[in-house]
C-alpha cells in the first residue's frame, strides 16, 4: 500500500506536485542554456567554435575594393576572427582551456565567398555583353586561347548565319556562371 500524502492530496494532485518538484530540481541544477551548471573542477569547457550566438562577436572581413569579396577567399571560404565575450571559458583552436576577457581571438569562423581571382565579375559581364563577340571577356579573364577561338567562331558564324552566335555567347557565359555557383 502506498504511503498517503500528509496534506491529503489526491492522485492527480500528487502527480502534479511530483512533476513540479522534478522541474524545479532540473531548473536549479542546469545553466541558462540547458547545460549542467559547473562547480569547481566540474564539467569540461566547450570548444570556442561551439559557443552559442551572443557568447562571441566576429569582426567583419576585409573586403577587396576591386572584387567586393573577402581578401582571404580560398576554395569558396574565408575566415573571420571571433572574440568570445568577457568571462567566457572555452577551449581555443589549440585545445587549451582559456578564460577570455573579450580582447583575445578565440576561433576563426568560416564564411562563404566567391573565388574571383582578382577579376571583377561586373567588368567581365560588361565585356561579355558589349565585346563578347570579340572574345574580350575571355582575354580579360586570362583565357587567350578561348578568346582567339571566340573571335574565330564569331567571325565565321557572323558571315554564315548573320549574327546568331553573338547571342549564343551571352547565354554560354550565363550558363557557365550558373554551373560554378
Amino acid at each position: 500500500m502506498a504511503a498517503a500524502w500528509p496534506s491529503g492530496l489526491s492522485a492527480p494532485e500528487a502527480a502534479t506536485a511530483r512533476l513540479l518538484g522534478v522541474l524545479w530540481f532540473v531548473s536549479v541544477t542546469t545553466g541558462p542554456w540547458g547545460a549542467v551548471a559547473t562547480s569547481a573542477g566540474g564539467e569540461e569547457s566547450p570548444k570556442c567554435e561551439d559557443l552559442k550566438v551572443g557568447q562571441y562577436i566576429c569582426k567583419d572581413p576585409k573586403i577587396n575594393d576591386a572584387t567586393q569579396e573577402p581578401v582571404n577567399c580560398t576554395n569558396y571560404t574565408a575566415h573571420v576572427s571571433c572574440f568570445p565575450a568577457p568571462n567566457i571559458t572555452c577551449k581555443d583552436s589549440s585545445g587549451n582551456e582559456t578564460h577570455f576577457t573579450g580582447n583575445e581571438v578565440g576561433f576563426f569562423k568560416p564564411i562563404s565567398c566567391r573565388n574571383v581571382n582578382g577579376y571583377s565579375y561586373k567588368v567581365a559581364v560588361a565585356l561579355s555583353l558589349f565585346l563578347g563577340w570579340l572574345g574580350a571577356d575571355r582575354f580579360y579573364l586570362g583565357y587567350p586561347a578561348l578568346g582567339r577561338e571566340t573571335v574565330t567562331r564569331e567571325v565565321k558564324g557572323f558571315t554564315e548565319s548573320r549574327g546568331f552566335p553573338l547571342f549564343c555567347d551571352i547565354f554560354v557565359l550565363w550558363i557557365e556562371k550558373l554551373s560554378r555557383d
